[in-house]
C-alpha cells in the first residue's frame, strides 16, 4: 500500500526463532508474575500514586482514580532509563507492541492490544498528529530530550476523541517548568557516529508558583545524528550502506493566568531532518514535523470550567532516490474545540464539540484532497460511595463518509482495602485514510469506517510495597479494510476484513531490596476472523514482556532492562515468521557534582540479531555516553 511518508516497501523471509529467545521470554514473563505474591521483599513504596493524569477523561484525575488501564512515564524516568528514542522507551510496555524499519529514525508502527498500527490515537499536547495519507504518526521523529511524560492508555476511546482511537491513545507532553528557572543542558556521543545535543530553559513566576497571576515559559532544542546501520537486507532497491538520520527540533511554549478566572497557554513543536533508507521506491527523505496548539480556559467557580481550544499539525515529506526528487506528501491538520466541565451534586458532567479539517497536497493527484469532521460528545462520572462509574458517548460527522455514534461505559468497585475491580465496555472506530479512499489507481471512495466493540475486566492493588494490575479484554473489530484482489482492476482497498483479539495484560512496581522493580507483560490472541480466519494478525508478538531494575549507590547509579518478545508473522496467510527475541540492556551513572552527571548506556548488550519487520535489520550492541547539567528544581 502506498506511504505517505515513502518508507520502504516491506518484503518477508522466514526468519529462524532460537530457543534462547523462548527462554527470555518466558523468564521475563515468570519473575513478574510473581513478583506481586512477595510483597514481604519490598521496603516501601516505588512511586507516587497521586500522578494527574488526563488523557482517559479529557478532566483531571488521579492515577488511582482512573477507571481506565492507564500507564504514565515522568522525566524522572526517562532520565533514568536513558532511552535512544521514544519507540526504544514504549517498547514492551504494557499492550504494545513496535515493528522498525531498520533502526534509529526509521518507520515504526505501534500495535496498541494487538489492534493496526493506525488504531493508536497519537497526541502531541492535546493536539492529534499523524499523516491523513498514510494513517501513522511519526513516534520516531519526536527526540526524548522534548518528552516530559508521556500517558498510555489501553482501550477504546473513540466515544471522547473520534476515529482511531480503538486500541487507545497515546500522549506526550513536551517539556515544562516546575520552578522559578531551570535551565538544562546534555552533550552525548556513541557508537554508530552518533551525536547529540540538547539545551533548555523555563521557569514560572512567583505568582504562578503560588497558584495565583502570573505566567511560565519553556523553550527547549535538541539536536541528532547518527550514520545508523544498513537499515535494508533484501533484494528490492538494495543498498548496502550504513543509513543515517538527522534531527533538529525546538519546542517553544508559555502561558498566563490573568486571575482566578481566566489562564491561557501556547505550545509550538518543531521537528525537522533527514533520513536515508532502502528498499523502497525513496532512498532519502526530508521531513517536517509541526504541532501548534492553544488554548484558553474560563472557570467562573469551583463547579465549572469553560475551555476553548484550537490547534494545527503538519506532516510533510519530500523524497529522493539517489538524489533525484521521486514524491512530496504534505498532510495538514487544523483542529478547535470547545469542552464545559460542570459540577453536578457529586457528579462531573463533561460536554465538548471538536471541529477537524484534514487537507492533502501531494505530487499525486487526488481525487479528493481534503475533508471535515464535526464530533459531539458527554460524559458522565460519578462515585457511589464504594463504586465508581464513567459513561461517554459521540456522535461524528465525516464529509466523507458520513455519521458514526460510539459510547462507552466504565465502573469501578473498591471491595476491600487498596483492592479495586473494574470492568468496561466500548465501541470505537476508524475513519479510512486518504491512500484508502483516493491514491490514484488504489483508492476506493466507497469505503467505511472500521468499528469495534471491546470488553475490560480488570483488578488492582495499591499496597504498602507499590501497586500491580491485571487486565483482561475482548475487542471485535468489522468492516477492516484490507487488500481485495476482486476490486477494479488492479484490486485495491475494501472493508472485507474482521479481526478477535484477546489479551492479558500485567503490570508491577515495587522495591525490592532497594532496587526500583518497574516491569509488565502481554499475552495476546489476536486472530484474524475473516479471509485468513485462525490466523495471527501480523507483526504482533503473541508474548512481550518488560523488566526494568535501577538502583543509587550513593554518587553511583545502575540498572538494567530485559525486553523479550515471542514470535510474530509479517504476513497474514503466517507463512512468513520471524522468531522470538531477549534485549538486555545496561545503564551506569556518577554525579559529578550536584548539577553534573555522567552517564553510559549500553543497549543490546549480547548483540542479539533479530527483526520486527522481515527484511529489515535491528541495531546490535550500541553505546551511547553523555554529560547532563541539571541544576535541582
Amino acid at each position: 500500500m502506498p506511504s505517505a511518508r515513502a518508507g520502504a516497501v516491506e518484503e518477508s523471509r522466514v526468519h529462524r526463532n532460537n530457543a534462547a529467545s523462548r527462554r527470555a521470554v518466558l523468564a521475563t514473563t515468570l519473575s513478574l508474575v510473581f513478583v506481586p505474591v512477595a510483597p514481604a521483599l519490598a521496603e516501601g513504596a516505588a512511586t507516587d500514586l497521586d500522578n494527574v493524569v488526563v488523557t482517559a477523561t479529557r478532566t483531571a484525575q488521579t492515577q488511582d482514580q482512573a477507571l481506565a488501564a492507564v500507564s504514565v512515564i515522568e522525566r524522572e524516568e526517562i532520565e533514568r532509563l536513558q532511552p535512544a528514542s521514544l519507540p526504544d522507551l514504549l517498547r514492551g510496555r504494557a499492550g504494545i507492541s513496535l515493528a522498525n524499519n531498520g533502526g534509529p529514525g526509521k518507520s515504526t508502527s505501534l500495535f496498541l492490544r494487538g489492534t493496526e498500527s493506525d488504531h493508536v490515537l497519537v497526541l502531541v499536547d492535546g493536539v492529534k498528529i499523524g499523516s491523513a495519507t498514510s494513517g501513522g504518526a511519526a513516534l520516531q521523529d519526536i527526540p526524548v530530550e522534548q518528552i516530559e511524560r508521556i500517558e498510555i492508555v489501553r482501550g477504546p476511546f473513540s466515544s471522547l476523541y473520534g476515529s482511531e482511537a480503538i486500541g487507545g491513545v497515546v500522549e506526550v507532553f513536551t517539556r515544562r517548568p516546575q520552578g522559578p528557572f531551570e535551565p538544562n543542558a546534555r552533550i552525548a556521543a556513541g557508537s554508530d557516529d552518533t551525536w547529540r545535543v540538547a539545551a533548555g530553559v523555563g521557569g514560572r513566576s512567583a505568582g504562578a508558583l503560588a497558584g495565583g497571576r502570573g505566567g511560565w515559559y519553556a523553550l527547549q532544542a535538541a539536536h541528532e545524528s547518527t550514520a545508523g546501520i544498513d537499515a535494508y537486507r533484501g533484494t528490492r532497491n538494495a543498498d548496502p550502506d550504513r543509513d543515517g538520520y538527522r534531527n533538529s527540533s525546538l519546542t517553544a511554549q508559555g502561558g498566563y493566568r490573568f486571575d482566578e478566572r481566566w489562564d491561557g497557554d501556547l505550545r509550538v513543536f518543531q521537528a525537522e531532518g533527514e533520513n536515508e533508507y532502502d528498499g523502497g521506491p525513496a532512498s532519502e527523505s526530508e521531513f517536517t514535523e509541526r504541532v501548534v496548539g492553544a488554548r484558553l480556559r474560563y472557570a467562573p467557580g469551583a463547579r465549572a470550567t469553560f475551555t476553548l481550544s484550537a490547534g494545527t499539525s503538519a506532516d510533510l515529506s519530500e523524497n529522493y532516490f539517489d538524489g533525484v526528487f521521486n514524491s512530496r506528501f504534505d498532510t495538514r491538520r487544523e483542529l478547535g474545540g470547545v469542552q464545559a466541565d460542570l459540577g453536578l451534586g457529586t457528579g462531573l458532567l463533561t460536554l465538548g464539540f471538536d471541529w477537524q479539517r484534514d487537507e492533502v497536497e501531494s505530487s499525486e493527484a487526488y481525487a479528493r484532497d481534503r475533508r471535515i469532521n464535526r464530533g459531539l460528545f458527554g460524559q458522565w462520572q460519578q462515585d457511589f460511595g464504594a463504586q465508581s462509574l464513567q459513561a461517554s458517548v459521540r456522535r461524528d460527522d465525516d464529509g466523507q463518509f458520513g455519521g458514526e455514534t460510539t459510547g462507552s461505559v466504565l465502573w469501578g468497585w473498591d471491595f476491600a482495602r487498596a483492592l479495586r475491580l473494574t470492568a468496561s465496555y466500548g465501541t470505537g472506530f476508524k475513519a479510512p485514510t486518504f491512500n484508502e479512499l483516493y491514491y490514484p489507481g488504489y483508492g476506493n471512495p466507497d469505503l467505511g469506517p472500521e468499528t469495534s466493540r471491546s470488553v475490560e475486566l480488570g483488578l488492582r492493588g495499591e499496597p504498602a510495597w507499590g501497586q500491580w494490575s491485571l487486565n483482561a479484554f475482548q475487542t471485535r473489530i468489522d468492516d477492516m479494510i484490507a487488500y481485495d484482489a476482486d476490486l477494479g482492476q488492479f484490486g485495491g482497498p475494501n472493508n472485507i476484513d474482521r479481526a478477535r483479539i484477546r489479551g492479558l495484560e500485567a503490570v508491577v512496581d515495587t522495591l525490592v531490596a532497594g532496587w526500583d522493580l518497574r516491569g509488565s507483560a502481554t499475552w495476546l490472541d489476536p486472530e484474524n476472523d475473516a479471509g485468513s480466519a485462525g490466523k495471527v494478525l501480523p507483526r504482533r508478538a503473541r508474548q512481550s514482556a518488560r523488566i526494568d531494575l535501577d538502583r543509587r549507590f550513593g554518587a553511583f547509579s545502575g540498572g538494567a532492562s530485559l525486553t523479550a518478545a515471542g514470535e510474530r508473522y509479517d504476513n497474514l496467510a503466517n507463512t512468513r515468521r520471524m522468531g522470538g527475541y531477549g534485549l538486555f540492556d545496561l545503564r551506569l551513572g556518577y554525579a559529578l557534582a550536584e548539577a553534573w552527571d555522567l552517564r553510559l548506556s549500553v543497549e543490546n548488550v549480547f548483540d542479539k540479531s533479530y527483526e520486527t519487520a522481515m527484511f529489515y535489520n535491528q541495531p546490535g550492541r550500541s553505546w551511547l555516553l553523555s554529560l547532563r547539567w541539571h541544576p535541582a528544581r
